[in-house]
């Protein structure tokens, strides 16, 4: 860094999230938001990224805590919703209208957004799957986000990357997560650095 030149501010992500967010039944040091913070900061970015998953929350969950869980000086969030509304059967219209009312509100805040997709379980059966799958791409090219287009890429149905129920990820599932989602996390906060103009 040149001489007198000022380190770039640091960036404040929130993960809004699930379960697969929060780290359920993780330890804390293993979480989704713990190990992507150290890996951002192992590449010499001033990142802090700021756990806001609630084990079992859906995409009304989400929406009704939005404001609270992404406070006054957040950057950029990384929205992880999706999952329980297809494992409840919830109408996939309501999670779309849901999802779409959070990235309206992020953007009327000009907060960047990286979406991550989610897939709906086979035994949802395949008009479920029709309806809720294409949810996530739809949105993302819509409103020009940032997209990851299934979070559980390389982990889902790896036995031995989750926890004994199958559906979590373990320590070493979450590190297969962090690193498949990284490039798309720097490109989230070249994105706020550019809106800084700088």
């Amino acid at each position: 860094m040149p001489a007198g030149a000022q380190a770039p501010r640091p960036v404040t992500i929130v993960a809004l999230g699930d379960s697969l967010t929060a780290g359920y039944q993780l330890p804390p040091a293993d979480a989704f938001p713990v190990k992507l913070q150290a890996a951002l900061r192992a590449k010499g970015l001033a990142v802090t990224v700021e756990n806001a998953g609630v084990s079992g929350d859906t995409s009304t969950g989400g929406l009704e805590r939005l404001d609270w869980a992404v406070g006054d000086g957040v950057d950029a969030v990384i929205l992880e919703l999706g999952a329980n509304d297809a494992l409840r059967g919830i109408d996939p219209a309501i999670t779309r209208r849901n999802l779409e009312a959070i990235i309206a509100r992020l953007k009327e805040r000009n907060i960047p957004i990286l979406l991550t997709g989610m897939i709906a379980p086979p035994n949802m059966g395949s008009t479920y799957g029709a309806a809720f799958n294409p949810i996530f791409p739809e949105l993302a090219a819509k409103h020009g986000l940032i997209f990851d287009p299934f979070f559980l890429e390389g982990v889902a149905a790896e036995r031995d990357l989750n926890l004994a129920d199958g559906m979590h990820p373990n320590g070493r599932g979450v590190d297969v997560i962090v690193r498949r989602i990284l490039p798309k996390v720097e490109e989230l906060i070249a994105q706020v650095r550019s809106r800084r103009g700088g």
